[in-house]
């Protein structure tokens, strides 16, 4: 007798070898097909190919797969959070419904597990009442030490609806940020080329962002900022570029400011708005006490 599964809401619309590997056992490629050709896994009693798109409710037949062993792949590590730590992010939560939820995420807390960041917002996020019977998934990033507005969908079909609209640049972001330096108020568009250089590889990506002076003096400015592209690092490669680094950022800095040692990142997510089921929806996140205390300081 096979063993049977019913595909839940999570994987509808996803690829039958996707799933397989995340919610079965983790074959490699070449099995999968091997199985495929002799039978061994059917979707609702028929023969399949492993690009084949899954709905939800689907039923799957696997044969024999006691007799298989998962490839030897690293496990990522999750990290554990306690129930304070949940308790506490409980109470960033700007906004929640049954397809995304909207936090005010804090600054030095990663997005998502890494190297050298284990405690991590996805990880305690999945321990919340937000995601009792769910899980979440990243449709934006956020840098550690920015802080602010952040979305993140509750299933795969919302997840890929949130992917679309950024790719396509149907939802629009905006940051605040204090600079070191006197911005130009007729500085209002930043267009570039940045160079990336990964895994031996080199690239270069088109970044556009628009920008406004909300305030600024002899030593700093305070800026709003609009990125119509999203690039690793783009607001905070594009003002350095300029001669005016972020204040608190550590990677792009001016190396002789002390001003950056021990200060947080001046960055800022603070709006987001997009249309969904043809309804516009707006959200703020208010910048935390630490940016508004400094900002007091700046602009005195």
């Amino acid at each position: 007798m096979p063993d049977k599964f019913i595909v839940n809401k999570s994987y509808h619309k996803s690829r039958l070898d996707k799933w397989l590997k995340e919610e079965v056992i983790n074959l490699p490629n070449s099995l999968i097909q091997k199985l495929l050709r002799k039978n061994k896994i059917k979707v609702n009693n028929k023969r399949i190919k492993s690009s084949f798109r899954l709905s939800e409710g689907d039923s799957i037949s696997i044969y024999n797969l006691s007799k298989y062993k998962p490839t030897d792949l690293k496990k990522k590590i999750n990290y554990l959070p306690s129930i304070k730590e949940s308790n506490k992010l409980e109470e960033f939560v700007i906004y929640d419904d049954s397809d995304y939820i909207l936090i005010n995420k804090p600054r030095g807390i990663a997005v998502q597990s890494g190297t050298n960041n284990l405690k991590n917002i996805i990880d305690i996020l999945k321990k919340t009442k937000y995601f009792k019977y769910t899980k979440p998934y990243i449709v934006h990033r956020l840098d550690k030490e920015t802080s602010g507005i952040f979305l993140i969908a509750k299933h795969r079909e919302s997840a890929q609806f949130f992917t679309s609209l950024f790719r396509i640049r149907k939802i629009h972001k905006t940051y605040l940020a204090v600079v070191k330096g006197e911005v130009p108020k007729n500085l209002k568009k930043m267009d570039d080329i940045l160079t990336y250089n990964e895994k031996n590889k080199e690239t270069k990506l088109k970044a556009v962002t628009f920008l406004k002076v909300l305030k600024s003096n002899s030593k700093y400015s305070l800026l709003e900022l609009n990125p119509k592209t999203g690039r690793k690092h783009q607001l905070r490669k594009q003002l350095y570029i300029r001669g005016f680094p972020i204040i608190g950022d550590q990677k792009y800095n001016l190396k002789k400011n002390k001003i950056f040692k021990d200060q947080p990142m001046m960055l800022h997510s603070f709006k987001i708005k997009f249309i969904k089921n043809d309804k516009k929806f707006n959200y703020q996140a208010e910048p935390d006490n630490i940016f508004k205390k400094n900002l007091n300081l700046y602009f005195r």
